[in-house]
Protein backbone atom coordinates (compact mmCIF):
# COMPACT_ATOMS: atom_id res chain seq x y z
CA UNK A 1 0.00 0.00 0.00
CA UNK A 2 1.23 3.72 -0.83
CA UNK A 3 -0.04 6.84 0.14
CA UNK A 4 0.87 10.77 -0.09
CA UNK A 5 1.04 13.36 2.29
CA UNK A 6 1.33 16.77 1.99
CA UNK A 7 -0.06 20.13 4.14
CA UNK A 8 0.72 24.32 3.40
CA UNK A 9 -0.34 24.65 -0.07
CA UNK A 10 -1.89 27.53 0.20
CA UNK A 11 -3.49 27.67 -2.78
CA UNK A 12 -3.77 30.90 -5.03
CA UNK A 13 -1.51 32.27 -2.61
CA UNK A 14 0.28 35.45 -4.06
CA UNK A 15 4.14 34.65 -4.61
CA UNK A 16 5.87 37.49 -2.43
CA UNK A 17 8.80 40.12 -3.44
CA UNK A 18 7.72 39.87 -7.20
CA UNK A 19 9.60 43.10 -9.01
CA UNK A 20 8.44 43.70 -12.29
CA UNK A 21 10.68 44.73 -14.87
CA UNK A 22 10.95 43.70 -18.92
CA UNK A 23 11.36 40.35 -19.31
CA UNK A 24 10.29 39.76 -15.79
CA UNK A 25 8.19 35.36 -16.29
CA UNK A 26 5.23 37.44 -14.11
CA UNK A 27 3.09 35.57 -16.13
CA UNK A 28 4.60 32.36 -15.31
CA UNK A 29 4.40 32.97 -12.12
CA UNK A 30 1.00 33.48 -11.85
CA UNK A 31 -1.20 30.03 -10.94
CA UNK A 32 2.31 28.43 -9.84
CA UNK A 33 0.49 27.05 -6.66
CA UNK A 34 -2.27 25.87 -8.90
CA UNK A 35 0.52 23.85 -11.18
CA UNK A 36 2.30 22.85 -7.73
CA UNK A 37 -1.31 21.19 -7.06
CA UNK A 38 -1.60 19.99 -10.30
CA UNK A 39 1.41 18.18 -9.78
CA UNK A 40 0.44 16.45 -6.98
CA UNK A 41 -2.63 14.66 -8.17
CA UNK A 42 -0.51 13.31 -11.04
CA UNK A 43 1.53 11.54 -8.47
CA UNK A 44 -0.92 10.17 -6.83
CA UNK A 45 -2.28 8.49 -9.87
CA UNK A 46 1.40 7.70 -11.34
CA UNK A 47 2.06 5.92 -8.21
CA UNK A 48 -1.62 4.82 -7.66
CA UNK A 49 -1.61 5.17 -4.09
CA UNK A 50 -4.44 4.13 -1.45
CA UNK A 51 -5.41 7.26 -0.30
CA UNK A 52 -4.30 10.97 -0.39
CA UNK A 53 -3.53 13.12 3.12
CA UNK A 54 -3.77 16.80 3.26
CA UNK A 55 -2.57 18.47 6.77
CA UNK A 56 -3.70 21.79 7.05
CA UNK A 57 -3.28 25.33 5.28
CA UNK A 58 -4.54 24.12 2.17
CA UNK A 59 -5.98 27.51 1.56
CA UNK A 60 -4.20 30.76 1.98
CA UNK A 61 -6.86 32.44 3.86
CA UNK A 62 -10.88 32.95 2.65
CA UNK A 63 -11.42 33.14 -1.02
CA UNK A 64 -11.42 36.22 -2.98
CA UNK A 65 -14.05 33.94 -5.34
CA UNK A 66 -15.24 30.41 -5.66
CA UNK A 67 -12.90 30.36 -8.25
CA UNK A 68 -10.28 28.78 -5.98
CA UNK A 69 -12.55 26.16 -4.13
CA UNK A 70 -13.83 25.02 -7.99
CA UNK A 71 -10.72 24.66 -8.46
CA UNK A 72 -9.92 22.36 -5.85
CA UNK A 73 -13.17 20.45 -6.11
CA UNK A 74 -11.96 19.98 -9.89
CA UNK A 75 -9.11 18.46 -9.13
CA UNK A 76 -9.86 15.91 -6.73
CA UNK A 77 -12.41 15.01 -8.77
CA UNK A 78 -9.89 13.35 -11.05
CA UNK A 79 -8.42 11.06 -7.77
CA UNK A 80 -11.97 10.35 -7.35
CA UNK A 81 -12.71 8.93 -10.70
CA UNK A 82 -9.79 6.65 -10.32
CA UNK A 83 -10.86 5.46 -6.24
CA UNK A 84 -8.77 7.59 -4.45
CA UNK A 85 -10.12 9.15 -1.40
CA UNK A 86 -8.70 12.27 -0.04
CA UNK A 87 -8.97 13.07 3.84
CA UNK A 88 -7.49 16.48 5.04
CA UNK A 89 -7.96 19.00 8.24
CA UNK A 90 -7.33 22.37 8.14
CA UNK A 91 -4.75 24.26 9.73
CA UNK A 92 -4.47 28.45 10.71
CA UNK A 93 -4.67 29.58 7.36
CA UNK A 94 -7.83 27.68 6.19
CA UNK A 95 -9.56 27.29 9.79
CA UNK A 96 -13.11 26.91 9.71
CA UNK A 97 -13.53 30.72 11.08
CA UNK A 98 -11.19 32.14 7.91
CA UNK A 99 -12.97 30.61 4.86
CA UNK A 100 -16.73 31.86 4.88
CA UNK A 101 -17.57 30.32 1.20
CA UNK A 102 -18.67 27.21 1.18
CA UNK A 103 -18.53 24.29 -1.40
CA UNK A 104 -20.03 20.81 -0.84
CA UNK A 105 -16.96 18.37 -0.83
CA UNK A 106 -17.48 15.16 -3.19
CA UNK A 107 -18.27 11.79 -1.52
CA UNK A 108 -14.35 10.76 -1.61
CA UNK A 109 -13.31 13.61 0.28
CA UNK A 110 -13.38 13.83 4.11
CA UNK A 111 -12.53 16.56 6.34
CA UNK A 112 -11.88 15.77 10.27
CA UNK A 113 -13.93 17.86 11.68
CA UNK A 114 -12.85 20.92 14.11
CA UNK A 115 -14.97 20.57 17.23
CA UNK A 116 -13.21 17.67 18.57
CA UNK A 117 -10.93 14.85 17.16
CA UNK A 118 -12.34 12.18 15.19
CA UNK A 119 -11.40 8.77 13.23
CA UNK A 120 -11.73 8.04 9.68
CA UNK A 121 -11.06 4.09 9.06
CA UNK A 122 -10.40 2.92 5.49
CA UNK A 123 -10.29 -0.61 3.81
CA UNK A 124 -8.19 -1.10 1.24
CA UNK A 125 -6.99 -3.98 -0.66
CA UNK A 126 -4.03 -4.10 0.80
CA UNK A 127 -4.92 -3.78 4.74
CA UNK A 128 -7.20 -1.28 6.79
CA UNK A 129 -6.01 2.36 7.74
CA UNK A 130 -7.02 4.05 10.82
CA UNK A 131 -6.54 8.12 10.30
CA UNK A 132 -7.14 10.24 13.09
CA UNK A 133 -7.48 14.12 13.09
CA UNK A 134 -8.85 17.37 14.14
CA UNK A 135 -9.36 20.70 11.82
CA UNK A 136 -8.39 24.17 13.73
CA UNK A 137 -11.70 25.52 14.63
CA UNK A 138 -9.88 29.11 14.79
CA UNK A 139 -6.64 30.48 13.03
CA UNK A 140 -5.32 31.03 16.52
CA UNK A 141 -5.20 26.86 18.19
CA UNK A 142 -3.07 27.08 21.43
CA UNK A 143 -4.09 23.90 23.26
CA UNK A 144 -2.25 20.42 22.27
CA UNK A 145 -4.56 18.92 19.87
CA UNK A 146 -3.00 15.83 20.22
CA UNK A 147 -3.17 15.34 23.36
CA UNK A 148 -7.10 14.32 22.41
CA UNK A 149 -6.60 12.44 19.62
CA UNK A 150 -8.04 8.84 19.61
CA UNK A 151 -6.28 5.81 20.86
CA UNK A 152 -4.99 3.81 17.76
CA UNK A 153 -7.22 0.92 16.05
CA UNK A 154 -5.80 -2.31 17.14
CA UNK A 155 -4.78 -4.55 13.97
CA UNK A 156 -4.96 -1.53 11.73
CA UNK A 157 -2.09 0.95 10.75
CA UNK A 158 -2.98 4.34 12.50
CA UNK A 159 -2.12 7.35 11.11
CA UNK A 160 -2.27 11.36 12.88
CA UNK A 161 -3.41 13.77 10.96
CA UNK A 162 -1.90 16.86 12.38
CA UNK A 163 -1.37 20.77 11.75
CA UNK A 164 1.05 21.88 14.11
CA UNK A 165 4.33 24.24 15.12
CA UNK A 166 5.64 20.78 17.21
CA UNK A 167 7.85 22.27 19.61
CA UNK A 168 7.86 25.76 18.09
CA UNK A 169 9.83 26.53 14.79
CA UNK A 170 11.52 29.77 13.98
CA UNK A 171 9.49 31.62 12.07
CA UNK A 172 5.97 29.50 12.68
CA UNK A 173 3.31 30.74 15.22
CA UNK A 174 3.20 28.45 17.88
CA UNK A 175 -0.20 27.04 16.91
CA UNK A 176 -1.11 23.47 18.52
CA UNK A 177 2.19 22.57 20.31
CA UNK A 178 2.71 19.23 20.69
CA UNK A 179 6.28 17.34 21.61
CA UNK A 180 7.63 13.80 19.84
CA UNK A 181 7.80 12.41 23.01
CA UNK A 182 3.76 13.08 23.25
CA UNK A 183 3.32 11.81 19.58
CA UNK A 184 5.30 9.02 19.99
CA UNK A 185 3.59 7.94 23.59
CA UNK A 186 0.36 7.72 21.18
CA UNK A 187 0.86 4.41 19.89
CA UNK A 188 0.71 5.66 16.21
CA UNK A 189 2.47 4.43 12.97
CA UNK A 190 2.93 7.53 11.15
CA UNK A 191 2.50 11.38 11.96
CA UNK A 192 1.42 13.05 8.75
CA UNK A 193 2.40 16.59 10.35
CA UNK A 194 1.57 20.40 8.30
CA UNK A 195 2.85 24.16 9.20
CA UNK A 196 6.27 24.28 8.75
CA UNK A 197 6.84 24.72 5.55
CA UNK A 198 10.94 22.98 5.30
CA UNK A 199 10.59 18.95 5.06
CA UNK A 200 11.76 17.74 8.15
CA UNK A 201 11.62 13.91 9.28
CA UNK A 202 11.69 14.23 13.40
CA UNK A 203 11.61 10.55 14.01
CA UNK A 204 11.42 6.95 12.46
CA UNK A 205 9.57 4.99 14.77
CA UNK A 206 7.08 6.07 14.57
CA UNK A 207 7.61 7.92 11.39
CA UNK A 208 6.51 11.63 12.06
CA UNK A 209 7.04 14.23 9.04
CA UNK A 210 6.46 17.50 7.90
CA UNK A 211 6.76 17.53 4.18
CA UNK A 212 7.20 20.69 3.81
CA UNK A 213 5.18 23.22 1.49
CA UNK A 214 4.21 21.82 -2.03
CA UNK A 215 5.36 25.45 -3.60
CA UNK A 216 8.17 27.68 -2.11
CA UNK A 217 6.11 31.27 -2.52
CA UNK A 218 9.47 34.15 -1.51
CA UNK A 219 12.54 34.18 -0.93
CA UNK A 220 12.57 32.82 2.13
CA UNK A 221 11.54 29.23 0.95
CA UNK A 222 14.45 28.36 -1.13
CA UNK A 223 15.25 24.99 -2.85
CA UNK A 224 12.92 22.05 -3.68
CA UNK A 225 9.45 21.66 -2.63
CA UNK A 226 6.60 19.17 -2.80
CA UNK A 227 5.22 15.69 -0.93
CA UNK A 228 5.83 12.77 0.51
CA UNK A 229 5.34 9.37 -0.88
CA UNK A 230 4.72 6.62 1.67
CA UNK A 231 5.02 2.83 1.09
CA UNK A 232 3.61 0.51 3.74
CA UNK A 233 3.92 -3.51 4.09
CA UNK A 234 2.50 -5.60 6.77
CA UNK A 235 1.54 -2.85 8.51
CA UNK A 236 4.90 -1.56 8.52
CA UNK A 237 6.40 1.52 6.63
CA UNK A 238 9.08 0.47 4.54
CA UNK A 239 9.71 3.70 2.61
CA UNK A 240 9.48 7.10 2.85
CA UNK A 241 10.02 9.47 -0.15
CA UNK A 242 10.52 13.08 -1.04
CA UNK A 243 8.96 14.10 -4.08
CA UNK A 244 9.72 17.49 -6.05
CA UNK A 245 6.44 18.84 -7.54
CA UNK A 246 7.30 22.81 -7.79
CA UNK A 247 7.43 24.82 -10.85
CA UNK A 248 9.22 27.64 -9.15
CA UNK A 249 11.92 27.52 -7.41
CA UNK A 250 13.62 30.20 -4.99
CA UNK A 251 17.30 29.47 -5.05
CA UNK A 252 19.49 32.00 -2.81
CA UNK A 253 22.51 33.36 -5.10
CA UNK A 254 25.60 34.70 -3.18
CA UNK A 255 27.78 36.67 -5.37
CA UNK A 256 31.78 37.45 -4.43
CA UNK A 257 33.14 40.08 -6.01
CA UNK A 258 35.69 40.98 -3.27
CA UNK A 259 38.41 41.40 -5.26
CA UNK A 260 36.90 43.41 -8.05
CA UNK A 261 37.84 46.57 -8.87
CA UNK A 262 34.91 48.44 -10.98
CA UNK A 263 30.96 48.36 -10.67
CA UNK A 264 31.58 46.90 -13.92
CA UNK A 265 33.72 43.73 -12.85
CA UNK A 266 31.36 43.08 -9.74
CA UNK A 267 28.42 42.41 -12.84
CA UNK A 268 30.25 40.77 -14.54
CA UNK A 269 31.64 38.59 -11.95
CA UNK A 270 27.59 37.36 -10.54
CA UNK A 271 27.42 35.10 -14.28
CA UNK A 272 29.07 31.76 -12.89
CA UNK A 273 26.90 32.25 -9.79
CA UNK A 274 24.02 32.67 -11.99
CA UNK A 275 24.54 29.86 -13.79
CA UNK A 276 25.06 28.21 -10.91
CA UNK A 277 21.70 28.87 -9.37
CA UNK A 278 20.07 28.28 -12.61
CA UNK A 279 21.21 24.60 -12.61
CA UNK A 280 19.52 23.79 -9.24
CA UNK A 281 16.12 24.67 -10.31
CA UNK A 282 16.22 21.50 -12.01
CA UNK A 283 14.46 22.38 -15.33
CA UNK A 284 12.14 24.34 -13.64
CA UNK A 285 11.67 28.20 -13.69
CA UNK A 286 14.27 29.46 -11.40
CA UNK A 287 13.38 32.40 -8.87
CA UNK A 288 16.87 34.15 -7.43
CA UNK A 289 17.47 36.61 -4.93
CA UNK A 290 20.74 37.76 -5.24
CA UNK A 291 23.22 39.47 -2.97
CA UNK A 292 26.14 40.77 -4.53
CA UNK A 293 29.10 41.59 -1.89
CA UNK A 294 31.95 43.89 -2.75
CA UNK A 295 34.97 46.27 -1.13
CA UNK A 296 33.98 49.25 -0.05
CA UNK A 297 34.60 51.31 -3.15
CA UNK A 298 32.48 49.19 -5.41
CA UNK A 299 30.12 48.61 -3.16
CA UNK A 300 29.52 52.32 -3.15
CA UNK A 301 29.48 52.75 -6.71
CA UNK A 302 26.83 50.50 -6.84
CA UNK A 303 24.34 51.39 -4.04
CA UNK A 304 24.83 55.06 -5.61
CA UNK A 305 23.03 54.04 -8.96
CA UNK A 306 21.61 50.87 -7.57
CA UNK A 307 19.09 50.67 -9.97
CA UNK A 308 21.09 50.61 -13.25
CA UNK A 309 23.48 47.92 -11.64
CA UNK A 310 20.26 45.93 -10.95
CA UNK A 311 19.29 46.11 -14.84
CA UNK A 312 22.88 45.03 -15.88
CA UNK A 313 22.54 42.24 -13.42
CA UNK A 314 19.62 40.89 -14.88
CA UNK A 315 20.67 41.13 -18.33
CA UNK A 316 23.56 39.18 -17.69
CA UNK A 317 20.69 36.94 -15.75
CA UNK A 318 18.99 36.59 -19.25
CA UNK A 319 22.09 36.03 -21.03
CA UNK A 320 22.79 33.20 -18.88
CA UNK A 321 19.77 31.26 -18.97
CA UNK A 322 17.25 33.17 -20.90
CA UNK A 323 13.25 33.60 -19.41
CA UNK A 324 14.45 30.53 -17.07
CA UNK A 325 16.29 32.80 -14.65
CA UNK A 326 14.49 35.42 -12.84
CA UNK A 327 16.22 37.72 -10.72
CA UNK A 328 13.81 38.44 -8.13
CA UNK A 329 15.74 41.49 -6.20
CA UNK A 330 18.70 42.67 -5.69
CA UNK A 331 21.23 43.20 -2.44
CA UNK A 332 24.53 45.47 -2.28
CA UNK A 333 26.09 44.22 0.61
CA UNK A 334 30.05 44.70 1.49
CA UNK A 335 32.54 41.72 1.79
CA UNK A 336 33.22 43.17 5.35
CA UNK A 337 31.83 45.69 7.73
CA UNK A 338 35.14 47.33 8.19
CA UNK A 339 35.67 47.93 4.44
CA UNK A 340 31.94 49.63 4.30
CA UNK A 341 33.41 52.60 2.88
CA UNK A 342 32.59 54.03 6.68
CA UNK A 343 33.87 55.12 9.68
CA UNK A 344 35.00 52.54 12.28
CA UNK A 345 32.59 52.63 15.67
CA UNK A 346 35.86 54.48 17.86
CA UNK A 347 36.71 57.27 15.25
CA UNK A 348 34.42 59.79 16.48
CA UNK A 349 34.77 63.31 15.29
CA UNK A 350 37.10 65.28 17.44
CA UNK A 351 39.43 62.00 18.16
CA UNK A 352 41.66 62.69 15.16
CA UNK A 353 40.70 60.19 13.09
CA UNK A 354 38.81 60.21 9.88
CA UNK A 355 36.92 56.97 8.59
CA UNK A 356 36.70 56.29 5.03
CA UNK A 357 33.73 57.75 4.87
CA UNK A 358 34.87 61.16 5.72
CA UNK A 359 37.53 60.20 3.07
CA UNK A 360 34.88 59.86 0.30
CA UNK A 361 32.29 62.41 0.98
CA UNK A 362 34.49 65.41 0.65
CA UNK A 363 32.81 68.60 2.65
CA UNK A 364 30.70 65.69 5.25
CA UNK A 365 33.27 63.95 7.47
CA UNK A 366 32.02 65.29 10.67
CA UNK A 367 28.22 64.87 9.48
CA UNK A 368 28.66 61.37 8.09
CA UNK A 369 30.91 60.32 10.77
CA UNK A 370 28.81 60.92 13.68
CA UNK A 371 25.89 59.25 11.17
CA UNK A 372 27.48 56.03 11.60
CA UNK A 373 28.95 56.49 15.03
CA UNK A 374 25.33 57.11 15.94
CA UNK A 375 24.34 54.17 13.99
CA UNK A 376 26.80 51.01 15.28
CA UNK A 377 26.37 52.55 18.93
CA UNK A 378 22.68 51.78 18.65
CA UNK A 379 23.30 48.40 16.67
CA UNK A 380 25.45 47.39 19.89
CA UNK A 381 23.54 48.69 22.77
CA UNK A 382 20.57 46.06 23.09
CA UNK A 383 18.41 48.19 25.24
CA UNK A 384 18.11 50.83 22.91
CA UNK A 385 17.50 48.74 20.18
CA UNK A 386 14.53 47.36 22.10
CA UNK A 387 12.97 50.86 22.65
CA UNK A 388 13.53 51.14 18.39
CA UNK A 389 11.28 47.85 18.46
CA UNK A 390 8.54 48.84 20.27
CA UNK A 391 8.33 51.97 17.91
CA UNK A 392 7.45 49.79 14.89
CA UNK A 393 4.66 47.10 17.18
CA UNK A 394 1.61 49.28 15.53
CA UNK A 395 3.67 48.65 11.81
CA UNK A 396 3.96 45.06 13.52
CA UNK A 397 1.02 43.96 13.81
CA UNK A 398 -0.30 45.64 10.31
CA UNK A 399 2.23 43.61 8.20
CA UNK A 400 1.01 40.27 6.90
CA UNK A 401 1.80 36.81 8.08
CA UNK A 402 4.00 35.73 5.32
CA UNK A 403 6.11 39.24 5.92
CA UNK A 404 6.24 38.19 9.42
CA UNK A 405 6.89 34.76 9.80
CA UNK A 406 9.71 34.18 6.61
CA UNK A 407 12.77 32.35 6.93
CA UNK A 408 16.46 33.80 7.49
CA UNK A 409 16.87 37.32 5.99
CA UNK A 410 12.79 37.77 4.47
CA UNK A 411 11.37 37.59 7.98
CA UNK A 412 10.91 41.01 9.04
CA UNK A 413 10.53 40.43 12.46
CA UNK A 414 10.79 43.95 14.04
CA UNK A 415 10.95 42.50 17.80
CA UNK A 416 14.27 41.06 16.96
CA UNK A 417 17.15 42.10 17.95
CA UNK A 418 19.31 40.66 14.55
CA UNK A 419 16.16 41.74 12.53
CA UNK A 420 17.31 45.50 14.04
CA UNK A 421 21.18 45.13 13.65
CA UNK A 422 20.77 44.19 9.66
CA UNK A 423 18.34 46.93 8.74
CA UNK A 424 20.57 48.99 10.67
CA UNK A 425 23.33 47.90 8.42
CA UNK A 426 21.63 48.32 5.35
CA UNK A 427 20.38 51.98 6.08
CA UNK A 428 24.17 52.69 6.93
CA UNK A 429 25.30 51.39 3.62
CA UNK A 430 22.34 52.69 1.27
CA UNK A 431 23.12 56.44 2.94
CA UNK A 432 26.51 56.46 2.97
CA UNK A 433 26.57 55.32 -0.60
CA UNK A 434 24.25 58.01 -1.57
CA UNK A 435 26.46 60.56 -0.51
CA UNK A 436 29.41 59.50 -2.14
CA UNK A 437 27.56 59.09 -5.49
CA UNK A 438 26.29 62.40 -4.88
CA UNK A 439 29.41 63.93 -4.75
CA UNK A 440 30.80 62.01 -7.76
CA UNK A 441 33.64 60.36 -6.06
CA UNK A 442 32.50 56.76 -6.61
CA UNK A 443 34.66 54.95 -8.38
Amino acid sequence: MKFVHAADLHLDSPLRGLERYDGAPVERMRGATRRAFENLIELCLAEDVAFLLLAGDIFDGDWKDYGTGLFFIAQLARLGQAGIPTYLVRGNHDAASQITRYLPLPAHVHELGSRQAETKVLETPRGAVAIHGQSFATRAVTDDLAVDYPLPVRGLFNIGLLHTCLEGRVGHEPYAPCSVAGLTAKGYDYWALGHVHAREVLARDPWIVFPGNLQGRHAGETGPKGATLVAVQDGRVTAVEARALDVVRWVGCEVDASDCGSAEDAIDAARAALGSAFARGDGRLVAAPVTLRAGAAVHQALVADAEHWKQQLRAVAMDVAGDGLWVERVRFKTADERQQGVAPADAAPGNGKRGAAAGSVPGDEDAVVQFVTALRSLRGDDAELAKLSDEFLELKRKLPSEVREGNGDEALRLDDADTMRRLLDEVESLVVGRLAGRHGDTP
